[in-house]
């Protein structure tokens, strides 16, 4: 089977890390960078949204956002991201990698800022114009995924392949870390050059005219680093699985790859021919011979992302609200508006220092040793576990003095769920499917995500309110409450666990293994 193997990929293969290795993962991390940044940074600023657009003259709180605004504020740029997932996965198997990834980028740092630049002379029109463009924001977003995988997983060595695809998804931690950062700086030099009374102190002069500012900036921030790697995106070659696997072009590949490598690789066109001629290797993505060779795997994919998405973006979209439930953020009416924008950065960073970014690291150092399936496996049972373990105490959390026990109970669910299912997700898809269809398949598989992410961000905000009507957020139905909530979610959890069965491992096989590639004949890939 060995001899089947293309040169030039066997090359890819065994290759030792290098330069190029590093530049790849910076270059593709950078697009995950700004992904989380964007995604994520929204949350920081929505309570000044509401502060600045919607504060009702005599009340005793703040303005916040209505139910409908605030969940397609958050939302929209999901639903942006799940739509850009599926076309521009399939796209990347059509017109090429490289094509295509400088399109997302760029479509990227243009919303980015357009975002900033909201306009409009009343609450609704400046909402929907923030709207439009984070969807379109999320579209290119959603085009990074399956291309930011596939690129790495076809660059990378068999040994280290687990490593540097997960070394891209974890600058997501790091992009999450820097929106906190960025919302601190910005809303702590407005605080101090601009101060002002408490809201229950005077409600208008309680949020300054220049907040408007400060979110604006905080959003924009997010096209910086995306600017600076376009054009080292533009001048990365073609990968040489897609060159010589899809493409057909064992020339280009092999001159690619000799550049990269700087080792002689000799190009073998009639090899490439027979390969890719190979009856086994010319089904489509909705042929019943897809269904018999990869079903199970596109399903155990999708599925697995899906359930783990639901309970991972339910939880940081709404740390706000948890932090003030108990009691970590003092009430709303004591603060001014800067006040409470820092609070919530400092919350929320203070959380992805200490669960968010060491999970991802973790990843990267242990996934070629102990393998995906473990990770995941290990990954959901603990998340289920500490679900479990937040809400059936749950009132004995709420009650002073137990803040401590909350926060690290929680920091643990996000460490599992970034050291497990989050960064396996994302790796797994990128290896198991054959060339000509691995960038549609890892989008579907990361769409199907998006929509659990769609389920637990708008889910969650409905079923997490007070089950009291008189005590439910302004303008929303009573919901089940945080503890019903978080039973739900560690059923979500276990569910994850049992769908991992459906995976297969692909720790140290070359990826034409494991899609079978390189067999004219039946292959089967057994599952882990």
């Amino acid at each position: 089977m060995g001899s089947e193997q293309l040169q030039v990929l066997n090359a890819l293969d065994v290759a030792k890390t290098q330069w190029y290795h590093f530049m790849a993962i910076v270059i593709a991390g950078m697009g995950f960078f700004t992904d989380a940044y964007d995604l994520f940074c929204i949350s920081l600023v929505t309570k000044l949204l509401g502060r600045i657009y919607y504060h009702v003259e005599g009340s005793p709180t703040p303005g916040t956002l209505p139910p409908q605004v605030s969940a397609s504020v958050n939302g929209v740029a999901f639903v942006g991201t799940l739509s850009g997932q599926l076309f521009f996965g399939w796209l990347g198997d059509k017109m090429g990698r490289k094509q295509v990834y400088g399109m997302t980028l760029m479509l990227m740092v243009l919303c980015s800022v357009a975002s900033g630049l909201s306009f409009g002379n009343n609450a609704k029109s400046v909402m929907a114009t923030l709207c439009f463009f984070r969807f379109w924001l999320g579209f290119g977003i959603g085009g990074d995924y399956p291309l930011s995988a596939t690129i790495m997983s076809e660059y990378a060595n068999k040994k280290t392949r687990g490593a540097f695809i997960a070394a891209v998804f974890a600058m997501q931690g790091v992009g999450i870390l820097t929106g906190g950062m960025i919302a601190i700086v910005v809303s702590r030099a407005f605080k101090d050059r601009f101060p002002a009374p408490a809201y229950a102190v005077d409600p208008v002069a309680s949020t300054v005219p220049e907040a408007d500012y400060v979110w604006r900036m905080i959003l924009m921030f997010g096209s910086v680093p995306a600017g600076l790697t376009y054009y080292w995106r533009t001048k990365m070659p073609e990968t040489a699985r897609y060159t010589a696997l899809v493409a057909k072009d064992a020339k280009r590949a092999a001159a690619d790859m000799s550049k990269v490598l700087h080792v002689e690789v000799e190009e073998e066109q009639e090899k490439v021919e027979q390969i890719t001629g190979a009856q086994a290797n010319a089904f489509g993505l909705f042929s019943l011979e897809f269904i018999r060779r990869h079903g199970l795997h596109l399903l155990g994919t999708a599925t697995c992302w899906f359930l783990l998405d639901i309970a991972f973006y339910s939880q940081n979209l709404f740390q706000k609200d948890i932090f003030s439930a108990i009691g970590w953020i003092p009430k709303p009416a004591t603060m001014n508006a800067l006040e409470e924008v820092f609070r919530i950065a400092k919350a929320q960073t203070l959380i992805a220092l200490c669960g968010t970014v060491p999970g991802y690291w973790f990843t990267v150092a242990l996934i070629d040793v102990m393998g995906r399936f473990v990770i995941q496996f290990v990954g959901f049972l603990m998340m289920t576990f500490f679900m479990l373990g937040l809400a059936i105490p749950y009132h004995h959390w709420t009650t002073k003095g137990n803040h401590i026990g909350f926060i690290v109970m929680y920091a643990f669910t996000f460490f599992f769920a970034n050291f497990g299912p989050n960064s396996t997700t994302f790796i797994v898809p990128a290896e198991i499917f054959p060339a000509r269809l691995r960038s549609t398949c890892h989008g579907i598989s990361a769409a199907s995500g998006k929509l659990g992410a769609i389920v637990g961000s708008f889910g969650f905000l409905y079923l997490a309110q007070n089950q009291d009507p008189a005590k439910t957020d302004h303008g929303y139905p009573a919901g089940i409450g945080v503890r019903n909530s978080l039973f739900l979610l560690a059923a979500c959890n276990f569910l994850g666990l049992l769908c991992t069965l459906l995976v297969p491992e692909s720790k140290g096989k070359s990826l034409e293994e494991m899609s079978g590639e390189n067999e004219g004949d039946e292959v089967e890939v057994e599952a882990a």
